[in-house]
């Protein structure tokens, strides 16, 4: 008895543009169909969508009409001076620096630290108490008040144990504030940022990837290192680039632990360490300091200052934009 032939399925294409992926709307899935409290609930999310993006041109174009009005290439490279006249305040050379600084040495920690426990209570867990202690511990800090974070942070700094630090007075007083104290504090708000990232890729990868490098003979620990964070280097950096965004719009410990000076004061003899021990400021706290807010009576170089910081917040933002997209063309690709 001969059997009945077998009709090959037809192969299903895989949609690879925007357009082929969208999801194809129902057949008189129409606003104008809907119900009144549906069309109500629809016009609210436009409304609310188009206040947004409203809001934030405004934000955008405000400051730049005002930041590329007065911004210019030598109030960048001098140094800023106190004064009561526009003319007599010089640049924003040390805040500037200073941001970098900040965001350099507060990346620094947070990287290692974030990826690490991120690591850990993803791929091992255990003890099971532990790794919730410290996914708890990881909540509150990103919900602390950075301004407690900076108070802790002088505390602990100022003991005699962290003399070396920063500046020690002659009567045997800790001054406990520097760019390496600000920047270990620092650390702490972007952590949460770096470990969420880290842990959501994680999660997300196919349990096939480390059963297969079982498979093959790989430890755990040369599988993490060799298959698995490589897969999530997109998320790693997701998070490091959100965390440094984090550290740049920081005021509170600037002023706290940072002393929100004009200039950078450096501490010591040694080059290069001498600057990290001293004491400065950034662009968020010379902003606030030149604004009529303030007591530097220079409004139009805050404006300048503060549209310089609106561009590295922008540029992180893209940053984080662009490697969310390489990210997806490499999934479609493969």
């Amino acid at each position: 008895m001969s059997s009945a032939p077998v009709v090959p399925r037809p192969v299903t294409p895989v949609p690879t543009t925007p357009q082929e992926r969208r999801p194809v709307q129902p057949a008189g899935d129409s606003v104008r169909n809907w119900r009144l409290r549906h069309r109500i609930a629809h016009g609210a999310a436009w409304a609310a969508g188009i206040f947004v993006i409203a809001v934030t041109a405004s934000i955008m174009g405000f400051m730049a009409w005002k930041g590329l009005h007065y911004l210019n290439p030598s109030l960048i490279w001098q140094r800023p001076t106190p004064g009561l006249a526009q003319g007599d305040t010089g640049g924003i050379r040390d805040p500037l620096i200073g941001t970098l600084l900040a965001t350099f040495i507060g990346t620094l920690f947070a990287a290692p630290l974030g990826i690490a426990t991120a690591v850990w209570v993803g791929e091992y867990g255990k003890p099971a108490k532990l790794a919730r202690a410290i996914e708890s511990a990881i909540e509150m800090v990103a919900g602390m008040p950075n301004i407690v974070l900076a108070i802790f942070g002088l505390a602990i700094f100022q003991l005699p144990f962290f003399s070396f630090l920063s500046f020690k007075a002659q009567g045997g007083g800790v001054y406990g504030r520097s760019f390496i104290a600000a920047g270990l504090i620092m650390s702490l708000i972007a952590i949460p940022l770096i470990y969420t990232a880290t842990r959501e890729g994680l999660a997300q990868l196919p349990a096939k990837l480390r059963e297969g490098s079982w498979a093959l003979g790989k430890t755990k620990i040369c599988t993490i290192r060799t298959v698995l964070l490589p897969q999530i280097r997109p998320n790693i950096a997701t998070g490091i680039v959100l965390g440094m965004g984090r550290i740049v719009g920081d005021t509170a410990i600037v002023v706290v632990l940072l002393g929100a000076a004009l200039q950078i004061d450096p501490v010591g003899d040694t080059p290069g360490l001498n600057v990290l021990r001293g004491g400065g400021s950034t662009l968020t706290t010379y902003v606030y300091a030149a604004s009529p807010a303030g007591e530097g009576n220079a409004p139009q170089k805050a404006y300048a200052a503060a549209f310089l910081l609106l561009l590295i917040v922008v540029f992180l933002n893209a940053l984080v934009g662009w490697i969310g997209r390489r990210t997806k063309n490499s999934e479609i690709t493969q």
